[in-house]
């Protein structure tokens, strides 16, 4: 046991500590950059900062290490998002100019298919170029509609500006058809406004020339005359193509053969290289098309 005395000084003792305290406390509140405590965080902080400055100059390093990695997995990512921003963008115009692409074409048809000289009730079906032979490129293609849709074999096939060709085989969701530039192709044709009958056929070593051959008519054709289907019907035998539909314009006639037959050259109202959007017309027409409005039509 503790006697008497030992008590009364380590009770001293805790007082002299309790306001010692006490005395520091007052003197940092009152002044703590000038009092006692201030004077030994200084003391503490001088003795500590050859340390502190060791370990910064120690963690930099790493600090710019992490700092690096930080920064280029934000860059990365930032990278990444505007990619797929840029490659977002790009599918949108690819799709806004096939949109404006295909409604040019089918304007151009509309104004075809509904225009006076135009022959009315064949009922055109829209179809799409989806194939053709890079060996025989202006002999035939292939189009994404078929029997399912109405097709037919000997049907007319229209492009935006004129005649195309004739459906020569069909499935049920796909159809060929023979363009008139095609080696074995000849369509009976009229040229307007005189009326002078012919046949068109390819020119040989130009797909881009078609020719107008067998014109009798004595008088002489002139450049820039547009020539059209006839749409014979002799004998209960019709042509596939309905009278009316444009074929191309006159671009020159062969002198030394002016004598017999006139051999005229015409260029295709349609650009028969680079077909897209096509029309077949599924119906014989309801009405006869008569030459003023052949004429009126192109003019």
């Amino acid at each position: 046991m503790f006697d008497r005395k030992t008590i009364r000084r380590r009770r001293l003792a805790l007082a002299g500590f309790l306001l010692a305290s006490l005395v520091l406390i007052s003197a940092y509140v009152g002044n703590p950059a000038s009092g006692l405590v201030g004077i030994l965080a200084r003391g503490t902080q001088a003795a500590f900062s050859p340390l502190e400055r060791g370990l910064s100059r120690a963690l930099k390093p790493i600090d710019d290490l992490a700092g690096w990695v930080h920064d280029s997995l934000r860059a990365k990512s930032e990278n990444e998002r505007l990619r797929a921003e840029v490659a977002r963008l790009r599918r949108e115009l690819a799709e806004a100019q096939i949109q404006l692409h295909d409604g040019r074409e089918l304007a151009r048809l509309e104004r075809l298919t509904t225009s006076a000289g135009f022959p009315a009730g064949t009922a055109p079906v829209t179809a799409r170029v989806i194939a053709r032979s890079p060996t025989v490129w202006y002999s035939a293609v292939t189009i994404d509609r078929g029997s399912a849709d109405g097709i037919r074999v000997d049907q007319p096939v229209v492009a935006a500006g004129g005649l195309v060709g004739r459906v020569s085989s069909v499935s049920p969701h796909t159809a060929r058809v023979r363009l008139i530039t095609d080696a074995a192709s000849a369509v009976a044709a009229q040229l307007m406004p005189d009326g002078a009958n012919g046949i068109v056929r390819p020119s040989v070593g130009d797909p881009r020339d078609l020719v107008l051959d067998f014109i009798q008519d004595r008088r002489r054709v002139k450049p820039d005359a547009i020539v059209i289907t006839s749409g014979f019907d002799a004998g209960g035998l019709a042509s596939v193509f309905p009278r009316g539909i444009p074929i191309g314009r006159v671009t020159r006639v062969d002198p030394e053969e002016v004598e017999l037959y006139q051999r005229v050259h015409i260029r295709p109202f349609a650009d028969l290289g680079q077909l897209d959007i096509v029309q077949v017309l599924t119906r014989r027409p309801t009405a006869r098309v008569g030459l003023a409005q052949i004429t009126g039509a192109r003019q």
